[in-house]
């Protein structure tokens, strides 16, 4: 099933079923897709859908980091409730010893020589791990790479 059509399907049954945090989650989703839409004047694929959602992701997590610094339990307990929902829609996250792994091959493959081909690392590795890792998270592991060559 095609991901803007299940995002629709979603949001219908979140309303049938009167689940408001889904129901906003989703209508946002699909506010941020049909702006983005509109910006590209073309329906978007499921990828540039994947990216709207990973944009969202990321947010609710700076937001979330935000609200902790904030002690604003209450927002952080709401974020992390809209996060849960969006990351339903997202392939599985790579865990940090599986990213270094491919890291290392990427590495490999491009001769990287140290610090100073960061950018060649992750021109190639980002393709290949594209909404399955945080940037953050991707850039941080190729550094930690690369300053120990």
């Amino acid at each position: 099933m095609e991901l803007l059509t299940r995002l629709d399907e979603d949001l219908k049954d979140a309303m049938r079923q009167q689940d408001v945090v889904r129901r906003t989650v989703l209508r946002s989703v699909r506010s941020d897709i049909h702006n983005e839409e509109i910006a590209q004047q073309r329906s978007l694929t499921d990828d540039a859908v994947m990216g709207v959602i990973a944009k969202q992701v990321k947010q609710r997590r700076e937001s979330i980091q935000e609200f902790r610094k904030g002690n604003r339990q209450d927002l952080v307990t709401k974020e992390e409730s809209e996060l849960d929902v969006l990351l339903s829609y997202m392939p599985k996250q790579l865990e940090k010893e599986e990213l270094i792994t491919i890291a290392k091959s990427v590495i490999k493959a491009v001769s990287a020589k140290g610090i100073q081909d960061r950018g060649l690392v992750m021109k190639s590795l980002m393709p290949e791990v594209k909404g399955k890792a945080d940037g953050s998270l991707v850039n941080s592991v190729v550094t930690e790479l690369l300053e120990s060559l």
